[in-house]
């Protein structure tokens, strides 16, 4: 009693419909589609996307490096090219002192222009000096006339004539040395 409800068939049957199943178009659209695109869970999913940035990222640095390396080739034979160049141009120079006396590499280069500029420079100003002292000296001109002539001061015309003169040179100057 009760015994064969509780045995297990190992025999499966089938059963056929009388009449034909249909579904709606609708219900067939969502089945293929999660059939297509099966839902990842977003676990998964953050996990993957961490993977593809991170593989992102060090392909990123790869080709970084790769750069970096082919610039530093690129700069390399171009330095060679020119210090061959140079050497060159002072083998074909008759004043050389040398093949190689004769050709100085570019912070020597740079250091003789610093050189040269300091110097122009200094002659700028000995020559700023010398403009500034003689518009002091028609200054002095100035004032010593009207001392030497307080009853006619219109007698300094001559002296206040090439102190605005000096001053315009001093202020030619000035501006020339802003362009």
């Amino acid at each position: 009693m009760g015994g064969s409800q509780s045995r297990v068939d190992s025999d499966n049957k089938v059963y056929h419909p009388e009449t034909s199943i249909q579904f709606s178009p609708a219900v067939v659209s969502h089945l293929s589609d999660h059939a297509a695109a099966p839902e990842i869970p977003p676990e998964r999913q953050s996990t993957l996307d961490h993977h593809v940035r991170s593989r992102i990222q060090a392909e990123l640095a790869h080709l970084r490096a790769e750069e970096e390396d082919v610039r530093s080739q690129i700069e390399r034979a171009l330095q060679k090219e020119n210090l061959d160049k140079e050497r060159a141009i002072a083998r074909l120079d008759d004043g050389a002192e040398g093949a190689e006396g004769g050709v100085k590499s570019g912070p020597t280069l740079l250091g003789d222009l610093d050189e040269i500029q300091e110097k122009v420079q200094r002659s700028k100003q000995k020559q700023n000096a010398a403009e500034v002292d003689a518009a002091r000296q028609a200054s002095a001109a100035v004032i010593s006339c009207y001392q030497n002539n307080p009853t006619s001061p219109l007698d300094c015309w001559k002296q206040v004539s090439n102190f605005k003169q000096s001053i315009a040179l001093l202020e030619q100057e000035y501006i020339k040395s802003l362009h």
